[in-house]
């Protein structure tokens, strides 16, 4: 399994930072901006900044965290795209732009070759949450109810995690329930809280508060594992929904044609600020597992994925200008 070949990884990046850094052509000599493709203050976000923080002692020059909301990640990746391959621009976000969003954007801002994954981060999953008031407590009994009566389904946009994770969902159980999109997962989980849209598909950070406190019940999340803030929630093939699989990644990106030292050298700086127990130890708590998946097998997965998503996408018709 792609995943647990982050094992052998994992020992490169105990090296010391001069080390890492061999080969490099004396880079980096000036400060390298991190474009994130989502809000400050995101789930993104704060993940992309807890990394880098642990980065930044091991790397000898500041890491600048650039925000570039939009377009489902789109306006973070063609910025990228424009900053060509001198290892002084990268990216640190969602594996859904590089996997989903090229088979969605009509009108992409940025061909999808022009950016390639160098670093899958971490791996996490997505959360289906109901309010109480809809009288559901697993997956089967949400099902059963979808066959019965029309049912709306938050999520925090078209083509985000989580509205790709619910439509896998409903086409494996053979139900139909309606797409309502928000503008993110903040506003997604507060409609789910007032009642107006009965479920959600939603990122774990953002939903696990209200879990806890009863506000929300947690029915499955997508993944292959569960998740380990909430180990007591199962898989959705764990609920009965067999094969059912979505994982989602944390990845790091550069343009193509950056110079494999300069990759080499940040992927195991940053492979080596996700391995320190602090690290894996926060991103547990926001539903993070740490994968540190190097350069050729981060590349490998991103395309088996893709390659999934794009059937899904043609399946359900998903397109948007």
């Amino acid at each position: 399994m792609q995943w647990k070949l982050a094992l052998a990884f994992a020992a490169a990046v105990l090296q010391p930072p001069a080390q890492a850094q061999a080969g490099a052509s004396g880079w980096p000599e000036r400060p390298v901006r991190i474009v994130v493709p989502a809000p400050a203050g995101s789930p993104s976000d704060l993940i992309a900044r807890l990394v880098l923080e642990h980065a930044r002692p091991r790397f000898g020059q500041p890491l600048i965290v650039e925000n570039k909301p939009g377009a489902g990640g789109s306006l973070g990746n063609a910025e990228l795209a424009r900053a060509g391959g001198d290892g002084y621009t990268w990216m640190f976000g969602p594996d859904t732009v590089y996997t989903v969003n090229p088979h969605i954007y009509r009108n992409p801002n940025a061909k999808a070759d022009h950016v390639v994954p160098v670093l899958v981060a971490t791996r996490f999953n997505q959360t289906l949450v109901c309010h109480p008031a809809l009288g559901v407590k697993t997956l089967p009994q949400l099902l059963q109810m979808a066959r019965l009566r029309k049912l709306d389904y938050a999520s925090g946009g078209a083509g985000t995690p989580g509205h790709l994770a619910s439509e896998m969902l409903w086409s494996a159980a053979g139900v139909e329930m309606q797409h309502i999109p928000f503008s993110g997962p903040a506003p997604a989980t507060q409609a789910v809280l007032a009642g107006t849209v009965p479920c959600g598909f939603l990122a774990g950070p953002t939903v696990l508060p209200h879990v806890r406190e009863g506000r929300l019940v947690a029915l499955a999340v997508s993944g292959t594992a569960r998740s380990p803030s909430l180990p007591d929630v199962p898989t959705v093939a764990e609920a009965g929904v067999a094969g059912y699989a979505a994982d989602f990644s944390m990845v790091l990106y550069a343009p193509r044609g950056t110079p494999q030292p300069i990759v080499q050298s940040f992927t195991t700086t940053m492979a080596a600020a996700l391995q320190t127990p602090q690290v894996r130890e926060s991103l547990k708590r926001t539903d993070q597992e740490v994968v540190a998946l190097p350069p050729r097998e981060a590349g490998d997965l991103m395309a088996d994925i893709s390659a999934k998503w794009g059937a899904l996408a043609r399946k359900i018709n998903l397109q948007i200008d």
